[in-house]
């Protein structure tokens, strides 16, 4: 099949086997796949990954292992999503780990994760994954809509986590690919959601879906002083930069709630004084829950399409990445 992986720095295309399967686990055909900031940050050497990348995905199964003949008629043929973190059991060990028995399997401490540590993901022909992994897409739900699952999840994940009504405003920091899924799940909850951003183009969309936005011009600490105009009681980082804790920590009131949403290769510089001063909750947020977000597309409750800038053929994913890169570009896809 046709892969990428990470060398140097770089994506490159290589031929190689089908993925060999574990019992319980299946093949699954990719049909669409998602460039997420966070496969920008491994080719700058996160998680020191050099494997296949790409973690959203929305695919078809085309073989079980080690599954009875029931189970295979359920999967055989079905569209999934599939999530990222493969835990103890998958993984063949008898006796699992402490998270694993807690029942916190995206905590497992043996964990691999699709495309991100240790095992291949999403920018290739084929993956692997297993069964208790995969969610079955209903057939309302576009293509072009599941693949947005796994990142539209982690955005729910923060509903999951907080009793996000209890607070009267919020502010989403960033205004790319995951901010505008964070702020569009936040703005179902009915709470006032204001997202501050770089780019016109992005806060422009963001408008469209009912979100009051701030355009911030210049440099980082632009938006430190527009602190000076309201804080919030409830500020999510999605800048995916390393600047983006220090700004949340300056836009947060006291006694308020901080959630880090970024990922990215490197240390994040901060004064801590404020957080302990200002008695600040930060509170770190990842995975999230597919059923959830499957229930969202196929409600039609929100529509992440219009976040999609550009699809590509697998075969120009090194062109692809680099387009994702640049400026006022959102979501870009792959296609085998």
């Amino acid at each position: 099949m046709l892969a990428f992986v990470v060398r140097n720095h770089a994506l490159t295309a290589v031929r190689k086997p089908l993925p060999r399967l574990r019992r319980g686990w299946a093949l699954v055909r990719v049909r669409l796949a998602g460039i997420c900031n966070t496969d920008v940050e491994i080719l700058r050497g996160y998680h020191a990954f050099h494997g296949t990348p790409g973690h959203e995905f929305v695919g078809e199964v085309v073989g079980v292992h080690g599954a009875g003949s029931r189970e295979k008629n359920n999967w055989l043929g079905r569209r999934v999503a599939g999530e990222i973190n493969i835990a103890c059991a998958a993984l063949g060990f008898q006796r699992p780990c402490e998270f694993c028995r807690r029942g916190l399997k995206t905590h497992c401490t043996r964990r691999k994760v699709l495309g991100i540590v240790g095992h291949d993901g999403a920018f290739a022909e084929f993956l692997a994954l297993p069964v208790e992994n995969l969610h079955a897409i209903p057939n309302t739900v576009t293509d072009e809509e599941a693949v947005f699952v796994e990142p539209l999840a982690a955005a729910r994940e923060i509903l999951a986590q907080l009793r996000v009504s209890a607070f009267r405003k919020a502010a989403v920091l960033g205004d790319g690919k995951l901010a505008q899924l964070i702020a569009m799940v936040l703005t179902s909850t009915g709470v006032p959601i204001v997202m501050f951003g770089k780019h016109s183009e992005k806060l422009t969309l963001a408008r469209r879906n009912g979100i009051k936005t701030s355009l911030v011009r210049g440099h980082a600490k632009d938006l430190k002083n527009s602190a000076t105009r309201g804080k919030f009681p409830l500020v999510v980082d999605a800048t995916g930069s390393p600047t983006g804790l220090a700004l949340g920590i300056a836009l947060t009131e006291p006694r308020g709630t901080l959630v880090l949403k970024s990922t990215f290769h490197g240390t994040a510089p901060i004064e801590s004084w404020p957080i302990v001063v200002n008695e600040i909750a930060v509170l770190g947020s990842r995975c999230g829950p597919f059923p959830k977000a499957i229930a969202l597309l196929r409600a039609k409750l929100l529509d992440p399409r219009p976040l999609i800038t550009r699809t590509f053929p697998l075969s120009e994913a090194t062109k692809a990445i680099k387009f994702a890169q640049q400026k006022g570009v959102l979501k870009v896809l792959l296609k085998p």
